[in-house]
């Protein structure tokens, strides 16, 4: 056997996800290892709280880092919040609603699904509708940024019917973290999960999550154990709780964390409203060059996320064919479609550490080329200055 140490190549990351990883952040993650019930970990356990209470915009004593990636984060959600018998109301408008379905069946729940078309944002109205419908709903569940499509949904006025109607409310947060405006007491989300791959810019494999006093009060009650013991609130809170006694409950990842803590001491140092601001200015330029290209938006301007950007793709040109060029010749990785979507769309994420104006113009600039080289129908020779000229403005 003659296998040797992987050293991989350098790739820009602008696809769905993970993103850009900050240098910064892999040099912490190179920092010696301690044990996890070391005094000064501990210390840092602390630290990693009042940084993620920062990001999400939230006072709630219990937001930690699950130790895996965003969809535990999801079950950690689900499995402490969903009882056998209870009835949740599932917005679905893209992959991430239907993976939300799952999780409420495998929790023994009843998912009574409110559908809009892929690439729009939840309907308000057809949450009341089914609500109304529904009067013993214990819980609404929904995406806030869809990752598969680019649309983004009013969370604010979701969860206010949600609570209007007696329900808690669990939401998708594992794009929009960090990347446009989240406000997790401002508007009284009970339960919300996340991921660091994303705009936060740290590695895949672990999901911020934060619950409300309501949250865990009706984790405190409940009628049944929790199916999963890793995701058990119960017990994860004695290792993530207050005190500066932890309890053992299982070996976290003690690198992963470092980089996660200094992906957010960078958000900090940036401000959570500048970063929102800058993500926006950056959408704008790559819209800018991609329309003056000919290419097309799938998503509304009124529900477009700006970190995920979902481009229809060009009659007559083969997508995955144009995401091998820019990947071999020019080390730039964008995302195919998923679901619905595939083969329909590509996905040009704007995330954290890769949301800046060298990135805009180098993707610009490689699918100028590409599908120059396929004799696509686009404009040659126009992007690049057109976000110039929006990024100066």
């Amino acid at each position: 056997m003659s296998i040797k140490s992987f050293h991989p190549p350098q790739r820009i990351l602008m696809g769905p996800g993970p993103s850009d990883v900050s240098p910064r952040v892999l040099e912490a993650m190179s920092r010696p290892t301690l044990g996890h019930l070391d005094p000064v970990f501990v210390a840092m356990m602390d630290e990693m709280k009042t940084l993620l209470k920062y990001a999400f915009k939230t006072d709630n004593e219990l937001t930690m880092p699950v130790s895996a990636p965003g969809s535990a984060g999801m079950e950690t959600c689900f499995v402490n919040l969903v009882e056998p018998g209870d009835k949740v109301i599932v917005c679905q408008n893209g992959v991430f609603g239907g993976r939300m379905k799952e999780n409420v069946e495998r929790c023994g729940g009843t998912a009574v699904m409110v559908q809009d078309d892929w690439g729009r944002a939840v309907d308000p109205q057809k949450l009341e509708d089914a609500l109304k419908a529904h009067p013993d709903a214990k819980i609404v569940a929904f995406v806030h940024a869809e990752t598969s499509t680019g649309a983004q949904s009013d969370a604010k006025t979701l969860v206010e019917i949600a609570h209007k109607h007696g329900c808690l409310a669990i939401v998708d947060a594992v794009t929009s973290l960090g990347g446009t405006p989240l406000k997790v007491d401002e508007w009284k989300i009970d339960a919300i999960y996340s991921g660091t791959q994303k705009c936060l810019s740290s590695t895949p494999g672990l999901s911020p999550v934060s619950f409300s006093a309501a949250a865990l009060d009706k984790v405190k009650n409940r009628k049944t154990k929790v199916q999963s013991w890793f995701m058990d609130l119960n017990l994860v809170m004695a290792y993530w709780g207050g005190s500066t006694k932890r309890a053992y409950h299982h070996t976290a990842p003690i690198n992963a964390l470092y980089g996660l803590h200094e992906s957010l001491v960078i958000l900090q140092e940036e401000g959570i409203e500048n970063s929102w601001a800058r993500h926006q200015r950056n959408h704008l330029a790559l819209r800018a060059g991609l329309e003056a290209m000919g290419l097309s938006f799938v998503v509304p301007e009124a529900d477009r996320l700006p970190q995920l950007n979902a481009i229809s793709i060009p009659d007559g040109v083969d997508e995955a064919a144009v995401r091998s060029l820019l990947l071999s010749d020019y080390s730039l990785e964008i995302g195919a479609g998923l679901g619905a979507m595939a083969g329909k769309v590509w996905r040009i994420g704007l995330m954290g550490h890769a949301s800046n104006p060298r990135n805009i113009r180098t993707c610009l600039a490689a699918l100028d080329d590409v599908l120059g080289r396929m004799n696509a129908p686009i404009q040659r020779g126009v992007a690049v200055a057109a976000a110039n000229k929006k990024l100066a403005g």
